[in-house]
């Protein structure tokens, strides 16, 4: 998006990008992040500036993933964070001056707060950066914008909202379903692990659409499979086509083996402290930039953002991967179906890597066990499988929603 007429080479670059930025001025380790940042609107304003333009500033408790563009027809200047509890923000204390007709607070897309600017003239961002307090976690963004013509903005200005809500129109009053991506291990030319002629990634495959048909017949949930054949289906394309599904989180289905029959019944995994410390950089090494985090393009960001953001995002998902592992966990022992004696546990595991959705293994069963076998080709067995996954579900987002509401697509 270059615009016409241009104004030099610094703004021509800021308004290509249009989208992410992150700066942190001050090291990570005096960053104490805590998900939502707050607006002090003593310290912000929106006012005029000299030579015709206009002036943003907003003070917010901590600094936060954020992006700017511009929309025309009618032309406005969005603003979106991830993300900023506007809670006792009055959008009219914050405006002064005659070029700003009009400004909005809400939420954009689901994890994204929104401001929306109504421009009272064709404008251009000539400068935008945000900073962090020395020493604190306080932070302030500022940008500076500049009258052009009508040409230039609309050259200027995306073609479409990207997150596809402007805050023009009242936000939905009842959030959508609860979206679950079920993952069954393996497939294809990976079939798992094998005990009297029973195949893992068989099993599985039969196990989740069964879960899925469970929980799309609870009318809060609606579930959606990562594979639906016996087929291969990589890493990085189950977790796409998660995202692609608007999943809300993500449970990937299991089976071990042993040489000896030493081991029974489920357990539920999450991602380790050690695997948590590496796998922002693990993902940024390994995937599209494009497809690190849900809505969130990092196409020409380098690793430093693409890590800082999606460590952002797990300081809301671990806990919440941790508190869905005990919800699953008591609902498998309510349904009557085996546990293992250690049923939380934690690995490593590539699966579990994203960071914008909540994601647990759950191990379902020993297949070199013989009761696990028979539970898991008995339908009675299976039964009470997918009754405590539902259940354990189901209490995960009544418990999710009690704390704060849930981030639905």
């Amino acid at each position: 998006m270059t615009p016409r007429g241009g104004r030099g080479p610094r703004l021509r670059g800021l308004l290509a990008c249009a989208a992410l930025a992150l700066l942190l001025a001050a090291p990570a380790a005096a960053q104490p992040f805590s998900g939502l940042a707050r607006l002090d609107v003593a310290e912000s304003h929106v006012r005029d500036a000299r030579r015709g333009g206009l002036e943003v500033e907003l003070a917010l408790s901590q600094p936060v993933p954020w992006r700017v563009f511009t929309l025309d027809a009618p032309r406005r200047l969005v603003l979106d964070f991830a993300e900023v509890d506007w809670a006792g923000a009055d959008p009219a204390a914050l405006l002064s001056g005659e070029r700003a007709a009009g400004l909005r607070l809400g939420q954009g897309r689901p994890g994204w707060s929104r401001l929306v600017l109504d421009l009272a003239g064709p404008m251009l961002v000539e400068t935008a950066e945000m900073r962090a307090g020395d020493g604190t976690s306080g932070a302030v963004l500022r940008l500076r914008l500049v009258p052009t013509d009508a040409e230039s903005f609309a050259a200027a200005a995306k073609p479409a909202d990207p997150a596809g809500a402007t805050l023009d129109a009242p936000l939905p009053e009842a959030p959508g379903p609860l979206v679950v991506a079920i993952d069954p291990g393996h497939g294809g030319v990976d079939p798992g692990a094998m005990r009297e002629g029973l195949v893992e990634a068989d099993l599985m495959l039969a196990l989740a659409r069964e879960t899925a048909e469970a929980i799309d017949r609870s009318g809060t949930m609606r579930a959606v499979l990562t594979r639906d054949a016996d087929a291969f289906v990589s890493l990085a394309q189950r977790m796409t086509i998660a995202r692609a599904a608007g999943a809300d989180l993500l449970i990937s289905l299991h089976a071990d083996a042993l040489e000896v029959d030493e081991a029974s019944g489920g357990a539920v995994y999450t991602l380790s402290d050690e695997a948590l410390d590496r796998a922002s950089a693990r993902m940024a090494e390994r995937h599209q930039r494009g497809d690190l985090l849900a809505g969130v393009d990092l196409s020409g960001q380098d690793d430093r953002v693409a890590t800082a953001l999606m460590d952002l995002a797990r300081l809301d998902t671990v806990p919440q991967s941790e508190r869905l592992a005990g919800a699953l966990i008591e609902g498998l022992r309510q349904a009557g179906a085996k546990l293992n004696g250690t049923p939380h546990r934690a690995a490593p595991l590539a699966v579990l890597n994203a960071a914008d959705f909540p994601s647990v293994l759950v191990e379902v069963g020993f297949l070199s066990n013989a009761g696990d076998r028979i539970r898991l080709t008995e339908p009675t067995g299976r039964a009470a499988i997918v009754s405590g996954l539902v259940a354990g579900l189901q209490a995960w987002a009544a418990e999710e929603a009690a704390r704060a509401p849930l981030r639905r697509r």
